[in-house]
């Protein structure tokens, strides 16, 4: 009986060893390019600097935007989303349906090689839409993922994501006076002394 014991003691031991091996998980195409990011809005001109009043355009000095980059369903290396959870929603933000929908959610082409990203003239995916505002197809230019390049607000370093951003049809410019806008960031931490 002893024996029978033992034996299926070394078996439920060697069973429990076995189920919890670790399965390797597979990394997405873009995995360099991947991720979440705290990015800044401004509004700037044609050489990339910010208008007068064009930091944090349209008042989102609060707290910084939190934009996702991922693969596509094809997980290739030549194109990912760009994604702010339609936070960039200014008829939302304002509680105005006078004001256009800027959210961003759109495939990009990309040179994973050299970690860079544009758009021309691409559809705007973005499901927010509480205004009935319409959403305006994206030009994204000069896009670039800085590995390293950036840092936190504790000062640890970080990549950074920088690219420019046109809305096709938007009805506001040339007439506050700004070209595209700038969005710029750092990687998401996790930490929340870095949010």
């Amino acid at each position: 009986m002893k024996k029978i014991t033992y034996f299926a003691a070394l078996l439920l031991v060697g069973l429990t060893f076995s189920s919890c091996a670790k399965e390797d998980i597979e990394d997405t195409a873009t995995v360099d390019m991947a991720g979440q990011w705290y990015v800044d809005i401004d509004a700037v001109d044609e050489n990339g600097d910010p208008i007068p009043g064009g930091e944090h355009y349209f008042g989102y000095d609060e707290a910084r935007v939190l934009l996702l980059t991922y693969n596509t369903a094809d997980n290739n290396t030549q194109e990912m989303y760009i994604d702010d959870l339609g936070v960039f929603d200014v008829a939302s933000y304002y509680g105005n349906g006078g004001y256009p929908n800027y959210a961003i959610k759109c495939k990009v082409d990309i040179d994973y090689k050299n970690l860079t990203f544009s758009s021309d003239n691409a559809d705007n995916e973005s499901a927010v839409n509480d205004y009935d505002s319409d959403l305006y197809p994206l030009t994204i230019t000069e896009g670039k993922i800085l590995k390293g390049a950036g840092h936190q607000n504790n000062g640890s370093v970080a990549d950074s994501i920088v690219f420019y951003v046109e809305y096709v049809g938007d009805p506001w410019y040339p007439d506050d006076g700004y070209a595209k806008y700038r969005v710029s960031g750092v990687r998401y931490s996790g930490l929340a002394e870095n949010d």
